[in-house]
């Protein structure tokens, strides 16, 4: 095996995926916000969204009337999965022209090990140029590319000069561009625990640094040793393409604690919509429902069913959602985080079984 720094990995993310296939079927609606996902009179949410949208504010995940109050003037359009499957599978064909280490992350993003490539002479970066163009050539849309030796790296590298941007992080530079990165740019670092590292003086990768092993163990757990190497560069993950999702699960921690289960409801079916774009996405099913609930006191409880079919419809989610949060037992404690979640994945597409099942719903 190569060693971490002599890699060369390539991470590609289209640019605003699903709204920029809309706008480019649909030429009436370049330059205008435009947004993917639930009506704004609906308890949908946002599954993707122009640039022009997000300089309002708007983004993923956030509930459809939320986004309409934000950008009242945007254009709402029901997401169309089967569109943005085709147009995923010629940008695939395309990876795969490159290297047949491709790790899909979903319809619109993906990890490629190009370390062997003898193409343009190895150059990662020239390679990275000529997909860039490929895609434009083939989809007449864009994507953004970051270069380097880690998939930590490359991730936040193709996030830096978005849209159609080329951000290349060398093992030279990995360590010290890592040091002055702020801890809201880690990938795999949310906003629940950005909070509780700023409280602990923590804001960049360099303060993360001055922390021993054992300390970050001992406030992070497991998550503490990703830290510690991170901090340092050091990501060795390969990619992977056989990659299989074991869990898709969702979450988000309240402005103010709550004790109203109608705005539990609420917020649960906003993340179940989540959910269930996420399993469109990825053309997986689940068998398993799961809720999390963490109280005000940080004690905790989760709740799950196994379901007799695979299943992928919001609207089952929901009421399963509704079902699951009946079993929980407050004890008039308030609520400060609440999540969805499903597991026991397989793909949509796996046999004729698993289309009786997925025709149901």
């Amino acid at each position: 095996m190569l060693s971490n720094t002599k890699r060369k990995l390539i991470h590609i993310d289209m640019d605003a995926f699903y709204a920029s296939v809309e706008q480019r079927d649909q030429p009436d609606l370049r330059g205008k916000p435009v947004i993917v996902g639930g009506q704004p009179d609906s308890r949908g949410v946002v599954a993707a969204c122009s640039y022009e949208a997000r300089q309002f504010g708007v983004h993923s995940a956030m509930p459809s009337a939320t986004a309409y109050r934000l950008c009242p003037n945007a254009v709402f359009i029901k997401p169309a999965f089967e569109k943005y499957q085709a147009v995923s599978r010629q940008v695939q064909a395309i990876f795969r022209e490159f290297t047949d280490l491709v790790e899909s992350l979903s319809l619109d993003e993906a990890f490629l090990d190009i370390s062997t490539s003898k193409r343009w002479q190895g150059s990662a970066t020239l390679i990275a140029k000529e997909i860039k163009s490929r895609i434009k050539i083939t989809t007449d849309l864009t994507a953004s590319a970051g270069v380097s030796y880690n998939k930590f790296l490359a991730k936040i590298a193709s996030d830096m000069d978005k849209p159609d941007g080329l951000f290349v992080i060398t093992p030279e530079q990995g360590e010290a561009f890592i040091e002055q990165l702020p801890i809201g740019k880690f990938f795999g670092i949310g906003k629940a625990t950005e909070a509780r590292m700023k409280k602990l003086g923590i804001y960049t990768g360099a303060d993360i640094k001055k922390w021993p092993l054992p300390d970050l163990l001992d406030r992070f757990g497991k998550h503490g040793k990703f830290y510690y190497d991170i901090a340092r560069g050091i990501d060795n993950r390969p990619v992977n393409p056989k990659r299989k999702r074991q869990s898709i699960s969702t979450e988000t921690t309240l402005q103010q604690d709550i004790s109203d289960k109608n705005e539990m409801l609420t917020i649960l079916f906003a993340l179940a919509e989540k959910i269930s774009i996420s399993l469109e996405q990825q053309q997986l099913l689940a068998k398993t429902l799961f809720i999390k609930i963490k109280f005000a006191d940080f004690t905790q409880c989760t709740r799950s069913r196994s379901l007799p079919n695979y299943f992928q419809s919001v609207h089952l989610l929901k009421e399963e959602t509704i079902e699951l949060l009946s079993r929980v037992e407050f004890d008039r404690k308030p609520v400060r985080l609440l999540g969805v979640g499903v597991s026991h994945l397989i793909a949509s597409r796996d046999d004729a079984e698993t289309e009786d099942q997925f025709a149901l719903f």
